[in-house]
């Protein structure tokens, strides 16, 4: 079942944070817990699922830390949240056999497609659409203070 649980919100602030912070060095997790405030504890678990997933790449070492896998333009919120949602499998109520008629045949028909719309929606979103809402909001990069363009 499609929610938007903390988890959730965490892993698109956080694949935001690096691909609109970015700058020559990577993204270290302890920069976006400050910068975002999301508790080291769900950020380390949905950076590593991001990493195997193939959204992120994970740099080791003192100076380690994350980078976008890919173009921004070419990852989707829809993505984020399907790894995020893989973390969150358990029991969904939507494949539950029980219940009356009317939630098998009417309620849960119609909740899996409001799902599928709101999927839909999240796939032709880009992080780069996200950036861009962050720049027009005025929010400061600090990858883009910290990039050195002299030769």
């Amino acid at each position: 079942m499609l929610r938007l649980s903390r988890k959730t919100l965490f892993a698109i602030e956080a694949v935001l944070d690096i691909a609109y912070h970015a700058g020559s060095e990577p993204v270290q997790s302890s920069e976006i817990t400050r910068r975002q405030g999301i508790p080291r504890r769900y950020l380390e678990q949905a950076l590593q699922n991001l990493v195997r997933d193939g959204v992120l790449i994970g740099v080791r070492g003192p100076r380690g830390g994350y980078r976008l896998a890919r173009e921004r333009r070419r990852i989707t919120v829809g993505e984020v949240v399907r790894v995020v949602r893989g973390l969150e499998a358990g029991e969904d109520d939507l494949n539950d056999d029980c219940g009356s008629m009317l939630a098998r045949k009417v309620v849960r028909p119609l909740w899996c497609d409001i799902q599928d719309d709101v999927m839909k929606r999240l796939d032709d979103l880009t992080i780069d659409d996200l950036c861009e809402d962050a720049h027009r909001a005025g929010i400061a990069s600090e990858g883009r203070n910290s990039l050195d363009f002299s030769i």
